[in-house]
């Protein structure tokens, strides 16, 4: 009888998957002409091997989309929304959130150890509205009515300082772990683009079905957004130099199990500091060098949330061990002479992600869909 194959492995903790994954996360800064190949050279595994493994761990849910990101905030106005909605409706406004509103990301229930002012906030989002579409502000408003929300708090950035998901290589860092140097913040800014430029932006964007993770994955989107490779990948460099590219990435499931009934993380903390006005960004600079943290961002909570300012967010598997880095960030910033009149910690409880999307088509199409929704 022939030999059968092994299965191909689909764990992120598998060594040869731990080395893909490592690079593959958040280590492709950028737009680069064939992605995987980059992997491949990075990793220092052969590119027919990247492609198996990948195609494998998406299939089985370990991955659960490989996409080119952007920074939206320069494409779209964005903000953070915590939503006060009574108990009673919290679980179908989540659904809300996530099934019928393009246009929220990250929808998660948070809870914290101590009863607080925010406490009540218990659904926050992640949310963009296209650029020239409508506010944020009226977005909130048609969200709080279809979702009965007796409160919402906007908190805008103002600037990003840490912003890079590597699940994998953070599973070993020590609490304290950081840069030589204070993270640079990367100031929001908005960006304005001809439609032209949006088709190839909306093809570019679009996560990747298993068949498309090929060594040239741009040719069938050139195709798709009606212009030739070179015009594609000329337009997408110039949006990278812009500031509109982030990085091409594989998103793990952070908190659901594998098919194997591996987690890749359990907990994951919102962590909040309120630092005197006018010290923010040196704050922030100094929280987003700490390697832990997967977002770090200058944005103001209001008194609702004890005047917090700086907010930061980590994963782990172990919530003491989360606790001990963010115990090390507050000595850190003590050490540094930089005074805290508030801090606390947001527990992540359901959560679901998907990219916001950002195109004004697409808005004005949920608008006309929004009545019957």
């Amino acid at each position: 009888m022939p030999e059968v194959a092994p299965p191909v492995p689909i764990e992120h903790h598998d060594p040869v998957n731990a080395r893909i994954l490592a690079i593959s996360e958040d280590r492709i800064a950028g737009f680069v002409r064939q992605p995987f190949r980059q992997i491949a050279e990075q990793s220092g595994v052969e590119l027919h091997v990247v492609l198996e493994r990948i195609r494998a761990m998406v299939q089985a849910g370990t991955i659960r989309r490989v996409r080119q990101t952007l920074l939206a905030t320069n494409l779209a106005t964005g903000a953070l929304v915590a939503w006060k909605v009574p108990i009673e409706r919290l679980d179908a406004a989540f659904d809300f959130m996530f099934q019928k509103d393009p246009f929220s990301g990250h929808v998660v229930l948070r809870s914290t150890d101590a009863a607080i002012s925010g406490a009540e906030y218990k659904l926050w989002t992640t949310l963009k509205v296209p650029t020239g579409t409508t506010t944020l502000e009226e977005h909130c408003r048609l969200l709080a009515r279809k979702v009965g929300a007796e409160g919402v708090r906007l908190m805008p950035a103002k600037g990003i300082f840490a912003l890079g998901v590597g699940h994998v290589r953070r599973k070993s860092l020590e609490p304290g772990t950081r840069a030589d140097e204070p993270a640079r913040m990367i100031a929001v800014k908005s960006i304005e683009l001809d439609e032209r430029t949006w088709r190839i932006l909306v093809a570019l964007k679009r996560e990747f079905a298993i068949e498309e993770i090929t060594d040239s994955p741009w040719l069938a989107r050139a195709e798709e957004a009606g212009v030739d490779f070179e015009e594609f990948c000329a337009t997408a460099e110039s949006l990278n130099q812009r500031g509109i590219i982030g990085r091409f990435s594989t998103f793990l499931e952070p908190v659901k199990p594998s098919q194997g009934g591996v987690r890749v993380t359990r907990f994951n903390g919102l962590f909040h500091w309120a630092v005197p006005p006018g010290r923010e960004l040196e704050a922030g600079g100094e929280v987003g060098r700490h390697e832990i943290l997967t977002h770090c961002y200058w944005r103001e909570g209001g008194p609702e949330f004890g005047n917090v300012n700086i907010m930061a967010v980590a994963h782990g598997t172990e919530k003491p061990r989360l606790l001990e880095h963010k115990a090390a960030i507050d000595e850190h910033l003590k050490s540094v002479g930089i005074p805290v009149s508030y801090t606390n910690v947001f527990w992540g409880g359901r959560s679901e992600i998907k990219p916001s999307e950002i195109s004004p088509f697409a808005y004005r199409e949920w608008l006309e869909r929004l009545p019957s929704l």
